[in-house]
């Protein structure tokens, strides 16, 4: 038997990047990209290289490309990280996994390091496929922790659990992380938002952009653990936009939506440093009309446009500056 698992990119639509920080999110599940895992049965437990994975290159250029694209490890960390808290909690819950051994293969058509959450993504599909190989079942809001633990304490990424949420649950959820719910369960209070519910919506993203997540909010958490009072106020603000941006998604209040995305970022901008490139797309964006913030780090920006005349703006602009526009799949 070949088991086949998916999970999909996700965008933040506000309160990023509150979500480390007993903030309060709404994210979304792009299907129009993936990451793919494939696993059956076999003699040894064999983690299949892919091109991410390679250690051959035709020069030093495509060498130096390649780890500005992707960094220095592929996918294969990724999935052995999964693999490993997966046991972890079986052994915690009390659980004996058969004696059985599996080939494991991994594609992924995620954007790489653009904020569209493409490790958690292969590391979600792997945690599937296991549930299924084993056929053992982790009850759904426990699931993102896992998938948080593998980048956290076996990766040492600096991350938060809103990409994983929304990578398990899917469709459109507000999430709330306030600070008594996360130290006494370990987990938000997750709650879905009809995806019919949302505007016109655009995606847009540069892969030239790219850069680790864990590195660009580095900076925060470090003055975020200092008790600085600006970040952590501002972090504040965020987290309410998305508040604001389910009552204004309930009422399809669609201008006010548009306001509280381009806050959500403008507010980001007072804690963070954003490159020239990055201001860029953002702007382009704006000038078209359209809101704009990011999806996630930094190299991908959301908001809503208005018709299709504002879209084809959007296409002509940011194809200008080798950024590509698409309409988020969501259902």
């Amino acid at each position: 038997m070949i088991i086949d698992s998916r999970a999909f990119a996700r965008a933040g639509l506000l309160g990023n990047p509150s979500d480390g920080y007993f903030g309060k999110t709404i994210s979304l599940s792009i299907k129009n990209f993936g990451a793919h895992i494939l696993l059956y049965q076999s003699p040894e437990l064999v983690i299949e290289p892919q091109e991410a994975d390679a250690n051959v290159f035709r020069n030093v250029y495509h060498l130096r490309d390649t780890v500005s694209l992707i960094g220095y490890n592929g996918g294969i960390p990724i999935i052995k990280a999964a693999i490993k808290k997966f046991c972890d909690y079986c052994d915690d819950n009390g659980i004996k996994l058969s004696n059985k051994n599996f080939t494991i293969r991994y594609h992924s058509s995620i954007p790489r390091q653009v904020g569209l959450a493409g490790s958690s993504a292969i590391i979600i599909a792997t945690l599937k496929a296991l549930m299924q190989f084993y056929s053992i079942e982790i009850p759904l809001h426990l699931l993102p922790n896992i998938a948080l633990q593998a980048e956290t304490q076996e990766m040492g990424i600096n991350a938060g659990l809103q990409d994983r949420v929304i990578q398990c649950y899917e469709g459109c959820v507000h999430m709330d992380f306030n600070k008594p719910q996360i130290e006494e369960y370990g987990y938000g209070v997750y709650t879905p938002i009809d995806p019919n519910l949302l505007p016109k919506l655009y995606i847009a993203y540069k892969t030239d952009l790219g850069k680790v997540s864990g590195k660009v909010l580095n900076e925060i958490r470090s003055k975020y653990d200092k008790g600085d009072e600006h970040v952590i106020s501002t972090l504040k603000t965020i987290a309410d936009l998305a508040d604001q941006g389910a009552e204004a998604i309930k009422n399809r209040d669609y201008d006010l939506l548009g306001e509280l995305i381009n806050a959500n970022f403008d507010n980001r901008c007072k804690i963070m440093s954003i490159s020239d490139s990055n201001m860029e797309l953002i702007n382009t964006a704006r000038n078209c009309g359209a809101s704009s913030s990011f999806t996630g780090s930094g190299g991908a920006i959301i908001g809503v446009y208005q018709d299709d005349e504002m879209l084809k703006r959007l296409v002509y602009s940011l194809k200008k500056i080798n950024a590509r526009v698409i309409k988020p799949y969501m259902i």
